[in-house]
């Protein structure tokens, strides 16, 4: 079993020095829909027979078309503005991760599982204005000690990957939040 991860492991090493930009994506994608799956399942106990399969391909979406593509994008552009893996470098960058992206980054997750969940948007305005400020202070609590220690012990190539991992438990919250009415 242990070759086996290894095995699996190295061919994702190889694909990621291949096709990086692709594999940060999939990788995200895959990982918001099984913190779908986490959540419809563990959370909220639906059971296999009640579980929601068009919500879990609506989030594995919103991790391929926006958690992927927007935060490998911010990593890449935070990694040319803030030089270095320095404790200091490491501290600068998760000062401006918190508090230039979160904030639009969860505006922009409610909004954008609002709409691929159908929802007008006067609905995606009202969830905004309902779970907008307790998610952020959520965020808060979790995320910067989790982005002080991404940013300094992981490279760049692996930060979105790392992320996603930690990220398990809360994509399985914003999951749970995105999708109550």
């Amino acid at each position: 079993m242990f070759e086996r991860v290894k095995l699996v492991w190295r061919a994702y090493q190889l694909l990621m020095t291949k096709h990086p930009w692709k594999v940060q994506i999939l990788t995200s994608g895959g990982l918001v829909g099984f913190s779908d799956i986490v959540s419809q399942q563990l959370v909220e106990r639906r059971g296999i027979a009640n579980h929601n399969v068009k919500r879990t391909v609506k989030m594995t979406t919103v991790g391929l078309i926006y958690v992927g593509p927007i935060l490998g994008a911010w990593y890449r552009f935070l990694d040319r503005l803030v030089v270095g893996q320095s404790k200091s470098a490491a501290l600068k960058k998760m000062i401006l991760d918190q508090l230039a992206v979160a904030p639009c980054f969860l505006a922009g997750f409610i909004t954008v599982t609002g709409f691929l969940g159908g929802l007008p948007r006067e609905k995606i305005w009202l969830k905004l204005q309902k779970d907008y400020k307790n998610t952020l202070i959520s965020n808060y609590a979790i995320w910067p000690t989790a982005q002080l220690l991404n940013f300094y012990f992981i490279p760049l190539e692996h930060r979105l990957a790392v992320v996603q991992v930690v990220a398990l438990m809360w994509n399985t919250y914003l999951s749970w939040m995105a999708n109550r009415m």
